[in-house]
């Protein structure tokens, strides 16, 4: 008996079928109209970034059509007269052709794996163009763009597409100058351009539901990327109110792999006209797309981990200038590629008055670290008076407080108690922790245990912490406040949302969930030094939107709510923050950059791997006149291995040659069997 309790013979059959191969079709009829297919085989090798010719069987000739899935022998040899051999591989038919440029025989196809035209024209344009802007295979971005096939959700029919809704209200677009316009632009047909400085509170997605609705409302599709799961279930629950169910589709990983390519499909057929979800939904096929809306275009979500490492922001604009449709790039915070859509004249400011953000905004205090420290208060707690008062009236009206704090863990950072070397692994250089008040020291990046450390400069055996994270800070608040509860959210466990009740709330940033029905009576934004001091060109930017992204959920100053930011009064985003002044924090660091020529101003690459591979692509890379080389610099690297980084830079118009420079000089290593991989990211993320 088999594994499953079956018999053996019926199980060997059940596999021998379930690995059949697709029959060859050598000497089968070919298809009388049309009898070439053209087709991008799922293989993202640079060498091979092109479209192939095969041969149209008779009996696929009514399912062979462009967009559908089929399977291809590729690396076939000629064998008296016909191609055969090669293995079997995925791929989509772009194009149905009377006659082939190939002078040879071509191979047929092997499979038609499904009839669904799920590659439509415009989402093949948009593939090539992604690819072509990220010097990467057409093949790559196919495997973002369009999901997995599932059979069953396949065969069920979607729904037949409702009607026109009618133009909202403008509801809390009032509180914006140019809000009520935006939306009556878009409920006519119109393709405004915008970068949304939204105000804080819990009024967003709404606002962004109300975007979509007016699109729906003028006769065209929506589409909406958010960064994380939280924020498309507070969109997907403001749609669903304001516009019923049935007239749009969330799209999130956590689905399962059936239900997300249902909804998918229903996109694709038309069924539905507006999509929310996270990162892959800006490829959704959406018909007639009319306003793209972006939340939050600065968070590293967006970025895409996955070659050739598209960022949702790019793709945004690149396929809006394709289909004529709108832009909404809305944030609590504004990034300084915003600032540079403004600056162009190429998006609109769409922002509120002075009188409004300071009726909507919390109050917002600054405390030194140097004052923390003096502070017999802050020893107790980690808390200087000014963040204790906070609290304490916070938790007296009744309301949660939330604790920003920059790591998680324990105690995730260590030093010599004596003379501040950082304490290190001796097998792989990496950082030690303590992961709990008992436990061994270890590896941040290793995971091997230390349990008899001693400081090579001094020789000395204490320790002492140079971070405490979200574990300690909640041990050391629980002993601080008595009888009052603690939460935590992180990356381990994610808070969605808390009660409207007295607690104390420790998130890492970006996991701070939401209050019940009201908003926190005080954020205390911890550490602000270990934000602001990383060793990146975002470094300000990102931390000012951690900042506003926390204090947005706090309660406005007219009901007493109130942020403590420990750090550095004087700088410049912490003025952004007591300002409430995102865009103009985004302009300085715009002006700023565009003196020393960094994107967004020009445009930039970098190329990282060891130092061999590194110099390898310099030497082969035929760069465009001007270009810049930075570098290269050694970059940290797991285990000790060597890494260095180099940064190609081009002035503004010269970013596609620089993408096509790199993509032949990868290709020449390929074609000299270079062995050692070198990563590329055009218009990295993370500048240090």
């Amino acid at each position: 008996m088999s594994d499953t309790g079956e018999p053996e013979q019926l199980a060997f059959i059940r596999e021998t079928v379930k690995r059949a191969k697709p029959r060859t079709w050598h000497g089968a009829k070919r298809a009388e109209n049309l009898p070439v297919a053209r087709v991008v085989v799922d293989k993202g090798v640079l060498t091979i970034d092109k479209f192939f010719d095969y041969e149209v069987p008779a009996a696929m000739a009514e399912e062979a059509q462009p967009g559908v899935r089929v399977r291809v022998r590729f690396g076939a040899r000629v064998v008296k007269g016909q191609r055969e051999g090669g293995e079997l591989h995925d791929g989509f038919i772009v194009a149905r052709l009377e006659k082939s440029d190939f002078a040879g025989p071509l191979a047929p196809l092997a499979q038609v794996l499904s009839p669904e035209p799920v590659l439509t024209p415009q989402l093949l344009r948009l593939c090539r163009t992604v690819a072509d802007r990220y010097a990467g295979t057409l093949a790559d971005v196919l495997q973002l763009a369009v999901p997995p096939r599932h059979a069953k959700a396949e065969a069920e029919p979607s729904p037949p597409p409702l009607p026109r809704p009618a133009a909202p209200a403008p509801g809390g677009w009032q509180r914006y100058p140019a809000g009520p316009d935006f939306l009556a632009a878009l409920a006519a047909g119109g393709s405004p351009r915008a970068v949304w400085a939204a105000l804080p509170g819990p009024g967003w997605p709404y606002e962004i539901a109300r975007a979509v609705a007016a699109t729906l409302a003028g006769g065209r599709g929506a589409l909406v990327v958010l960064p994380e799961g939280r924020s498309v279930a507070r969109v997907d629950q403001a749609l669903t109110e304001l516009l019923g169910p049935g007239r749009h589709v969330a799209l999130e990983a956590d689905l399962g792999p059936r239900e997300r390519y249902k909804r998918w499909l229903a996109v694709s057929r038309g069924s539905v006209r507006a999509v929310v979800g996270t990162r892959a939904t800006m490829f959704a096929p959406v018909r007639d797309l009319g306003l793209v809306v972006v939340w939050s275009d600065g968070d590293g979500s967006h970025s895409d981990p996955r070659a050739p490492h598209p960022h949702v922001r790019e793709v945004a604009l690149l396929r809006a200038a394709e289909e004529g449709a709108a832009v909404l790039l809305g944030g609590h915070a504004v990034t300084v590629e915003g600032a540079q859509l403004v600056s162009t004249g190429w998006a609109r400011p769409l922002v509120a008055d002075r009188e409004t953000v300071r009726q909507t905004a919390p109050r917002v205090r600054t405390v030194t670290d140097q004052d923390q420290h003096r502070d017999a208060a802050a020893q107790a707690a980690r808390l200087p008076s000014v963040a204790w008062e906070a609290a304490r009236e916070s938790l007296a009206a009744g309301h949660p407080v939330l604790i920003q704090v920059p790591r998680r863990g324990y105690v995730p950072r260590l030093a010599c108690g004596r003379c501040r070397t950082p304490a290190r692994c001796r097998r792989c250089e990496g950082p030690l922790e303590a992961p709990s008040a008992d436990a061994s020291l270890c590896c941040a990046w290793c995971g091997e245990a230390e349990n008899d450390w001693h400081c090579p400069e001094c020789g000395s055996f204490r320790l002492r912490a140079q971070v405490v994270g979200a574990r300690r800070t909640a041990e050391e608040l629980g002993k601080a406040f008595p009888r009052i509860p603690v939460r935590t959210s992180g990356r381990d466990s994610v808070l969605t949302t808390v009660p409207d009740e007295p607690s104390l709330v420790i998130s890492t940033p970006g996991a701070e969930p939401v209050v019940e029905g009201g908003g926190y009576g005080a954020a205390l934004l911890l550490d602000g030094w270990a934000l602001l001091s990383r060793p990146d060109l975002r470094a300000g930017e990102e931390t000012l939107r951690l900042w506003l992204a926390a204090a947005a959920l706090v309660r406005p100053s007219t009901e007493g709510g109130t942020v403590v930011v420990v750090a550095e009064p004087s700088a410049r985003p912490v003025q952004a923050l007591v300002r409430w002044d995102p865009l103009g924090h985004a302009g300085l660091e715009r002006d700023e950059r565009a003196q020393l020529h960094f994107p967004p101003v020009s445009r930039m690459a970098s190329v990282s791997g060891s130092p061999s591979a590194v110099a390898d692509l310099l030497n082969l890379i035929r760069l465009p006149e001007g270009a810049d080389v930075l570098g290269p610099v050694p970059v940290p690297a797991l285990r000790g291995e060597e890494q260095e980084r180099a940064l190609l830079r081009v002035a503004p118009g010269q970013g596609s040659a620089l993408a096509a420079a790199l993509k032949a000089a990868q290709i020449a290593r390929i074609a000299l069997r270079t062995a050692e991989p070198v990563r590329v990211r055009v218009d990295p993320t993370d500048i240090g």
